[in-house]
Protein backbone atom coordinates (compact mmCIF):
# COMPACT_ATOMS: atom_id res chain seq x y z
CA UNK A 1 0.00 0.00 0.00
CA UNK A 2 1.49 3.22 -0.91
CA UNK A 3 0.72 6.50 1.18
CA UNK A 4 -0.76 9.83 -0.66
CA UNK A 5 -2.63 12.83 1.33
CA UNK A 6 -5.93 11.70 0.37
CA UNK A 7 -6.32 8.28 1.47
CA UNK A 8 -8.86 7.34 3.94
CA UNK A 9 -8.24 7.33 7.85
CA UNK A 10 -8.58 3.29 7.19
CA UNK A 11 -5.99 2.92 4.79
CA UNK A 12 -3.58 5.60 6.54
CA UNK A 13 -4.00 2.87 9.45
CA UNK A 14 -3.34 -0.43 7.22
CA UNK A 15 -0.57 1.67 5.74
CA UNK A 16 1.29 2.40 9.11
CA UNK A 17 0.78 -1.61 9.84
CA UNK A 18 2.36 -2.30 6.85
CA UNK A 19 5.25 0.10 7.19
CA UNK A 20 5.94 -1.69 10.25
CA UNK A 21 6.90 -4.81 8.56
CA UNK A 22 9.35 -3.28 6.39
CA UNK A 23 7.22 -2.21 3.39
CA UNK A 24 7.60 1.16 1.79
CA UNK A 25 5.01 3.88 2.37
CA UNK A 26 5.15 7.55 0.76
CA UNK A 27 4.58 10.55 1.86
CA UNK A 28 4.70 14.32 0.84
CA UNK A 29 7.15 16.83 1.99
CA UNK A 30 6.25 19.33 3.93
CA UNK A 31 7.84 22.63 4.15
CA UNK A 32 10.03 21.06 7.72
CA UNK A 33 11.21 18.85 5.39
CA UNK A 34 13.43 21.04 2.99
CA UNK A 35 17.04 20.07 4.76
CA UNK A 36 16.04 16.45 3.85
CA UNK A 37 15.31 17.29 0.21
CA UNK A 38 18.28 19.21 -0.34
CA UNK A 39 20.36 16.29 1.26
CA UNK A 40 18.54 13.86 -1.11
CA UNK A 41 19.41 16.57 -4.00
CA UNK A 42 23.52 16.27 -2.82
CA UNK A 43 23.20 12.65 -2.78
CA UNK A 44 22.44 12.66 -6.63
CA UNK A 45 24.41 14.54 -7.41
CA UNK A 46 27.48 13.11 -6.01
CA UNK A 47 26.09 9.98 -8.05
CA UNK A 48 26.25 11.80 -10.61
CA UNK A 49 29.27 13.17 -10.09
CA UNK A 50 27.58 16.50 -10.56
CA UNK A 51 27.87 17.78 -6.82
CA UNK A 52 29.81 21.44 -7.87
CA UNK A 53 26.79 22.26 -9.68
CA UNK A 54 24.21 22.12 -6.86
CA UNK A 55 22.89 25.68 -6.09
CA UNK A 56 20.44 24.84 -4.47
CA UNK A 57 19.83 25.61 -0.51
CA UNK A 58 17.07 25.35 1.51
CA UNK A 59 15.83 28.69 1.42
CA UNK A 60 16.03 28.23 -2.40
CA UNK A 61 13.92 24.61 -1.86
CA UNK A 62 11.65 26.03 0.51
CA UNK A 63 10.55 29.45 -1.78
CA UNK A 64 10.37 27.22 -4.97
CA UNK A 65 8.80 24.29 -3.69
CA UNK A 66 6.47 25.59 -1.04
CA UNK A 67 6.32 29.47 -1.41
CA UNK A 68 5.61 29.15 -5.15
CA UNK A 69 4.26 25.66 -5.30
CA UNK A 70 6.44 24.81 -8.52
CA UNK A 71 7.63 20.93 -7.55
CA UNK A 72 6.46 18.66 -5.26
CA UNK A 73 8.21 16.02 -3.34
CA UNK A 74 7.65 12.26 -2.35
CA UNK A 75 9.63 10.14 0.47
CA UNK A 76 10.03 6.73 -0.22
CA UNK A 77 10.11 5.49 3.65
CA UNK A 78 11.29 1.96 5.18
CA UNK A 79 11.58 1.34 8.73
CA UNK A 80 10.50 4.78 9.22
CA UNK A 81 13.24 6.28 7.48
CA UNK A 82 13.09 8.40 4.15
CA UNK A 83 15.48 6.27 1.67
CA UNK A 84 14.52 7.67 -1.29
CA UNK A 85 12.89 10.61 -2.87
CA UNK A 86 11.54 12.03 -6.10
CA UNK A 87 11.08 15.63 -6.92
CA UNK A 88 8.34 16.39 -9.82
CA UNK A 89 6.09 18.82 -11.34
CA UNK A 90 2.88 18.97 -14.49
CA UNK A 91 4.03 19.65 -18.08
CA UNK A 92 1.51 20.00 -20.41
CA UNK A 93 1.42 17.98 -23.80
CA UNK A 94 -0.67 19.47 -26.70
CA UNK A 95 -0.76 16.64 -28.50
CA UNK A 96 -2.31 15.10 -25.73
CA UNK A 97 -4.44 18.25 -24.31
CA UNK A 98 -3.44 17.70 -20.99
CA UNK A 99 -0.87 17.76 -18.16
CA UNK A 100 1.71 15.04 -17.78
CA UNK A 101 4.20 14.35 -14.65
CA UNK A 102 8.05 15.26 -15.13
CA UNK A 103 10.46 13.27 -12.93
CA UNK A 104 12.95 16.30 -12.51
CA UNK A 105 15.20 13.92 -9.54
CA UNK A 106 14.53 10.90 -8.62
CA UNK A 107 17.16 8.46 -6.03
CA UNK A 108 17.24 5.70 -3.70
CA UNK A 109 19.69 5.78 -1.17
CA UNK A 110 22.42 2.85 -2.44
CA UNK A 111 22.20 0.50 0.44
CA UNK A 112 18.08 0.63 0.05
CA UNK A 113 18.33 -0.32 -4.35
CA UNK A 114 17.69 -3.68 -5.60
CA UNK A 115 15.12 -3.96 -2.87
CA UNK A 116 12.21 -2.45 -4.62
CA UNK A 117 11.86 0.65 -3.54
CA UNK A 118 12.94 2.44 -6.98
CA UNK A 119 9.81 0.25 -8.83
CA UNK A 120 7.65 1.16 -5.47
CA UNK A 121 8.50 4.76 -6.27
CA UNK A 122 7.58 4.83 -9.97
CA UNK A 123 4.19 2.82 -9.14
CA UNK A 124 3.42 5.77 -6.63
CA UNK A 125 4.28 8.55 -9.27
CA UNK A 126 1.99 6.98 -12.04
CA UNK A 127 -0.77 6.26 -8.93
CA UNK A 128 -0.51 9.84 -8.95
CA UNK A 129 -0.67 10.38 -12.84
CA UNK A 130 -3.20 8.45 -13.34
CA UNK A 131 -5.30 10.13 -10.51
CA UNK A 132 -4.82 13.36 -11.62
CA UNK A 133 -5.66 12.62 -15.41
CA UNK A 134 -2.09 12.89 -16.36
CA UNK A 135 -1.59 11.63 -20.04
CA UNK A 136 1.99 10.49 -18.95
CA UNK A 137 4.84 10.04 -17.09
CA UNK A 138 8.39 11.54 -18.11
CA UNK A 139 11.71 12.18 -17.16
CA UNK A 140 15.41 12.17 -18.50
CA UNK A 141 18.15 9.95 -18.03
CA UNK A 142 21.77 10.86 -18.32
CA UNK A 143 23.72 8.28 -21.24
CA UNK A 144 26.18 6.63 -19.17
CA UNK A 145 23.76 6.00 -16.19
CA UNK A 146 23.43 2.47 -17.94
CA UNK A 147 21.99 0.30 -14.38
CA UNK A 148 19.01 3.09 -14.50
CA UNK A 149 18.85 2.63 -17.75
CA UNK A 150 18.33 -1.02 -17.31
CA UNK A 151 15.69 -0.34 -14.35
CA UNK A 152 13.55 1.98 -16.67
CA UNK A 153 13.82 -0.53 -19.85
CA UNK A 154 12.10 -3.27 -17.24
CA UNK A 155 9.47 -1.45 -16.32
CA UNK A 156 7.86 -0.47 -19.83
CA UNK A 157 9.55 2.99 -20.36
CA UNK A 158 10.62 3.84 -23.98
CA UNK A 159 13.20 5.96 -24.62
CA UNK A 160 12.85 9.31 -26.67
CA UNK A 161 15.79 8.99 -29.64
CA UNK A 162 14.58 10.56 -31.55
CA UNK A 163 14.52 13.96 -29.26
CA UNK A 164 17.45 16.31 -28.68
CA UNK A 165 16.94 18.25 -25.12
CA UNK A 166 17.88 21.92 -25.48
CA UNK A 167 18.70 24.40 -23.24
CA UNK A 168 19.18 28.30 -22.72
CA UNK A 169 20.41 28.81 -18.77
CA UNK A 170 22.48 31.55 -16.66
CA UNK A 171 23.73 34.85 -18.79
CA UNK A 172 22.96 33.06 -21.73
CA UNK A 173 19.28 33.51 -20.35
CA UNK A 174 19.96 37.35 -19.10
CA UNK A 175 20.87 37.66 -22.74
CA UNK A 176 18.25 36.73 -24.68
CA UNK A 177 15.99 37.99 -21.94
CA UNK A 178 16.90 41.03 -23.20
CA UNK A 179 19.26 41.90 -19.67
Amino acid sequence: MYLSKKLSAQNHIQGAERAKNGAVVFRFAERRDTALILYFVKRLAEYEDMLDEVAATEDVLEEWIFGQKKAEVIFAVSGGKEVGFALFFHNFSTFLGRAGIYVEDIFVLPEQRRKGVGRAMFTELARIAVERGCGRLEWWCLDWNKPSIDFYLSMGAQPMDEWTVYRIAGDRLKTLAGG
